[in-house]
């Protein structure tokens, strides 16, 4: 990869933000996405859900994990984010 190339993926991944997850499965009945988490998300985190047809960012107000709630959600877990619109299996989920 030339140095050119290495700085403009630095500099795109620096304005998605952090990658902490990807969605799973989305439940279009109660707009909830199941992310596998790769990284630390709490509540209160601004975030951003990308896609080849999505992208959107919110703040995160609700997680779960088996109808429990949690606060801060931690690499490797699987949890039901409350999203503000429809997610797609395979989206990213970035920290802003």
């Amino acid at each position: 990869m030339a140095e050119g190339e290495k700085t403009k993926k630095k500099a795109a991944e620096k304005e998605a933000g952090k990658e902490v997850g990807k969605v799973a499965h989305y439940y279009t009945n109660i707009g909830v996405a199941v992310v596998k988490v790769s990284g630390a998300l709490k509540v209160g985190d601004k975030i951003r859900v990308k896609g080849a047809t999505s992208d959107f960012t919110q703040t995160v107000d609700s997680m779960q994990i088996e109808k429990d709630k949690i606060q801060e959600a931690k690499k490797g877990q699987s949890i039901g984010l409350k999203v503000k619109e429809h997610a797609r299996e395979h989206d990213v989920v970035y920290k802003l």
